[in-house]
Parts: C-alpha cells; sequence; structure tokens
C-alpha cells in the first residue's frame, strides 16, 4: 500500500461511494477506506430474527445521549455503508425543499444552491442507481429534464385495491421510486426476484442498489482505485499552520499508521464525520478541524418517522409491499397551511418486525395473524434545524449526541389523516411506533454548506472553509431535506462534488 494518494475518500456509502465511481475514471491514485468489511452474502441476510432480534450487521459501537446514557445506534459500518439495508426509495427533494419553507414550528432554511442547479445531477443519480418510476402521477413532483430509467414497480393486487380506494376519496396514490435490478440489463432475466426481504434486509442476490454494488465495486475495476477495510481514521492531523491536511492517521490490527493525500474527503455520516473532526482538534484547531464557526456537529437532523401498523380483516399477501406513496399532504393538509409530509409503505412487516413495534408485548400466534393482515405504513415528516440538536465528544472521546425531537404537530397530523382515510377501507386497528435517537438512517446536517464562514462549515463545493484540501461529501453538508429520503440528494450532491473536483485537477 502506498503512502500518499492524489485523493483519500473516508467512508464508502452513498456519498463516499458515489465519489469514488464518479472520480474513478480521472487516474488520479484515489485510497477509499472503510472502518468495516464487505457484509457477508449469507442466508442470515434474509432471515428477519437476524434482522430485527438479533441486530446481526449492525454495529456494535455505543453512542451517549445528553443525559450520558448509552444507546446501540441503528448504524451499518460495512462496505456500501447504510444504503446495504435501506429500503431502495430513492427520492428528489421538491423544488420548494430548496428554499426557505416555514413549518409549523419554525422554518427549513434554503439551500445557496437552487433545484434548477441541482436538477442535472439527480438525473444522472437515477442513471446510476437505475431507478424505476412513473412521471406525471406525483402533484407534487418536481420539474425534470428526463423520464424515469425504467418503469415502475407495479402494485401487487391487495395495494392495488387500497390505491384504487384512496384515489376514489380524491388522494393521489402514486408508485414509489425504487433503486433494485429489476429487467435492467437483460428483458429475460432479472437480479431482482420482488422477494419479501428488501426493506429493510441487505440484498443476497446483489439487486438492490447499494453504494457497494453500484459504485464501489465498479469503482475498483479501475486500477488507480484501491480499497482499505477494517481501517478506523482516528484523526486529521494538519500543517503547523492549519491551513492544511498533512496526515491521515489510520488504526488497522497492525496498530497506528499515517497516509497523506493532495485532497482528504470525510464522507463518514453526518454524525461520525462531525465526531471525526472534533477528534481532530489541535492548537490550530482548538474547538476541532474545521470549527472556526462553532458549527460542527450542530443542527442534526434526522427526520420524524413513525411506522404505522394498520389492520384489517381482509387479508394482505403481498410479497414485495413496498410500491405505493402519498404526496398529497406534502406541503399542507385540509386544515395546515403548513407541510405535513410523506406517506409510503414499507416491505412487508413479518412477525418479528411487529413484534417490535407493537405497544405491549403479544404471543406470536396473534403477531402472526396481525402480519397476514397489516399493511404496513411509514410516515416522514421534516425536522428543523436547532443549533442544540448537535454532535459532541465525552472526555475519553466516546460520541455524545444530544437530540431534542421538533415540529412534532405536523407529524401527529399526518398520522391522523393516515388513519381517516383507511378506517373507511375496513381498517378496524392501529399502532404506530416513532422512531427514537437510535434510528438515525436520515442523519444530516452537521458540517452545513453555505458562503457564510461564519455560520458555515463548508463552501458550496463542500471544501472547507478553514483547511484548503479538506471536504466532507455525506449527508453532513446538507441544510435541510424536505420529507423525502435524503440519500438520492447524497449521490446527485457527489456526482455534482465530483465535477467540481476534476475542474481542479
Amino acid at each position: 500500500m502506498a503512502s500518499h494518494y492524489d485523493i483519500i475518500i473516508i467512508g464508502s456509502g452513498a456519498g463516499g461511494g458515489t465519489l469514488a465511481y464518479a472520480l474513478a475514471p480521472t487516474g488520479k491514485q484515489i485510497l477509499l477506506i472503510e472502518r468495516g468489511d464487505y457484509l457477508p452474502r449469507e442466508k442470515a441476510n434474509w432471515d428477519p430474527d437476524a434482522i430485527f432480534t438479533e441486530g446481526r450487521y449492525q454495529t456494535q459501537e455505543s453512542w451517549l445521549d445528553a443525559h450520558l446514557q448509552p444507546f446501540s445506534p441503528e448504524a451499518y459500518y460495512v462496505v456500501g455503508g447504510n444504503t446495504k439495508l435501506y429500503g431502495a426509495a430513492l427520492q428528489r427533494m421538491r423544488a420548494a425543499d430548496f428554499g426557505d419553507v416555514h413549518h409549523a414550528e419554525g422554518r427549513s432554511p434554503a439551500w445557496p444552491l437552487t433545484y434548477e442547479e441541482f436538477e442535472p445531477y439527480y438525473t444522472r443519480a437515477e442513471s446510476l442507481f437505475k431507478i424505476h418510476g412513473q412521471r406525471g402521477e406525483d402533484p407534487t413532483e418536481p420539474p425534470m429534464s428526463a423520464e424515469y430509467p425504467f418503469p415502475a414497480f407495479p402494485h401487487e393486487p391487495r395495494i392495488q385495491t387500497v390505491a384504487d380506494q384512496l384515489a376514489e376519496q380524491g388522494l393521489h396514490p402514486l408508485h414509489l421510486t425504487l433503486a433494485l435490478d429489476l429487467h435492467v440489463t437483460d428483458p429475460s432475466h432479472s437480479p431482482c426476484i420482488r422477494c419479501d426481504t428488501c426493506d429493510p434486509y441487505p440484498c443476497l442476490v446483489n439487486a438492490k442498489c447499494d453504494a457497494q454494488v453500484t459504485c464501489v465495486d465498479p469503482a475498483l475495476a479501475f486500477d488507480n482505485v484501491t480499497l482499505l477495510t477494517k481501517t478506523e481514521v482516528t484523526r486529521l492531523l494538519t500543517s503547523a499552520t492549519g491551513d492544511r491536511i498533512d496526515q491521515v492517521e489510520i488504526q488497522t490490527h497492525q496498530g497506528t499508521e499515517y497516509l497523506s493525500a493532495d485532497t482528504v474527503v470525510v464522507s463518514c455520516g453526518a454524525i461520525n464525520s462531525a465526531a471525526l473532526l472534533l477528534r481532530s482538534a489541535n492548537e490550530a484547531h482548538p474547538n476541532g478541524l474545521a470549527n472556526s464557526s462553532d458549527q460542527v456537529g450542530r443542527n442534526l437532523m434526522k427526520h420524524n418517522h413513525s411506522a404505522l401498523i394498520a389492520i384489517s380483516p381482509t387479508p394482505n399477501p403481498t410479497v414485495f409491499q413496498k410500491t405505493l406513496a402519498i404526496h398529497d399532504y406534502y406541503f399542507g393538509g385540509p386544515n395546515q397551511d403548513y407541510p405535513l409530509g410523506q406517506i409510503q409503505l414499507t416491505g412487508k412487516a413479518k412477525w418479528q418486525r411487529l413484534q417490535k413495534m407493537a405497544p405491549t408485548e403479544l404471543p406470536q400466534p396473534w403477531l402472526e395473524y396481525l402480519s397476514h393482515h397489516s399493511v404496513d405504513w411509514w410516515i416522514t415528516t421534516e425536522d428543523l434545524p436547532d443549533p442544540n440538536n448537535r454532535v459532541t465528544l465525552t472526555p475519553e472521546g466516546r460520541i455524545q449526541v444530544h437530540f431534542t425531537p421538533n415540529n412534532l404537530k405536523p407529524h401527529q397530523e399526518l398520522i391522523q389523516l393516515l388513519e381517516q382515510h383507511l378506517k373507511p377501507l375496513g381498517f378496524y386497528l392501529f399502532w404506530h411506533k416513532t422512531m427514537d435517537t437510535a434510528v438515525a438512517w436520515h442523519q444530516i446536517g452537521t458540517c452545513r454548506m453555505g458562503p457564510d464562514p461564519a455560520n458555515n462549515v463548508l463552501d458550496v463545493h463542500c471544501r472547507s472553509h478553514d483547511v484548503e484540501n479538506l471536504y466532507v461529501v455525506d449527508a453532513s453538508c446538507l441544510p435541510s431535506m424536505g420529507a423525502m429520503n435524503p440519500t438520492l440528494s447524497i449521490i446527485a450532491n457527489a456526482l455534482r462534488v465530483a465535477d467540481h473536483l476534476k475542474s481542479t485537477f
């Protein structure tokens, strides 16, 4: 292994993996560092006991909450990062989400970019991740310069019935945009078999377009790209003046080593990226690397999420359930002049998943019956930046997450609206579970980008305002995310930053 590279990218998820893919053809010597290893392809990939009961692939790391109580984050330190177990529903933010949006409990700030500037990268990201969708059915659909690359996944009969019944109520049910390899390269053969273990399982047949399959593996086909696994970056060391990163300190099974690069990119996820910069404090950066603004780690957002389990006397034999969404209340409700958010289906909940979500302990036969009669929904509403929602380090160097949920009123109102729509369809029993701090799947905002160095960590190209050869290319940079899964925005932004980096070579 060389000791110096043109570019070192720390983290192989949606941001780092995509950036490595986009830069691989340049011929630059690129090192991609991942603290975990490849997620094993094994029978347990499709085992609900392994996923929901054992947390088989979840990191064993422990974080602390604001009261110094430990918790286990639902995070995955593997090649491809959290995308290895994501639901593969990749969506654009709405055009208005890029502007200043007023909410029930505050405001969602504008990006330093417009939707029109960002749109070409959404189009490229959708092509790269093989998005299946259908234009024209979404009342909030933003302007698009191209059709979706592949047709939408059709609903199975039970879901089609629900969609038709909701449409009769005046709603506009739509097909989710999914990143799956269904008849993409060969119309007669599909890696995707539309199984019931897609969301939130690893894909045993590599049909899910995750960061590893879609970006990292193709990037490694280039001789100039190297992947280093089971390697944790512990600190970034700067020059004496603090304006450049001179060394990247890594920890492997062989001990501590040091690497260097002309450009260093941090892509560890919003919480771990902030922690790495804080851990890299030195005399030139006493409050943490790139933190003259005192904004590193602040403004953590993660969406308000709830699972809503709706039970009907009608059995639900659906296998691949995650095909439907409702955006009618995205920007407002029947009695609300502020955004509510997004409703979508999740993967079909097996009894083990219901066991984790049930409001009380239930025997397995009851859970199995409920699973066979449930239609399972996911409610997402936007939370807002708060400088007190932040990532810090304890004196011992442990990650501490200070987080108080906000903008919850629209979330509860959206849940109630969905229940009101489902009751006339025969659904008679509902329970919902709101996700806690440990569920940080949509973490963003801890190193926001913006033109003002006094209030932002990064410039519009995701380069540190303080350190000239440091970039942060993951969800850390996002000022907001609307009520959409931020993964497509992370991918699109990585493609955008790659174009900028190419212009500097």
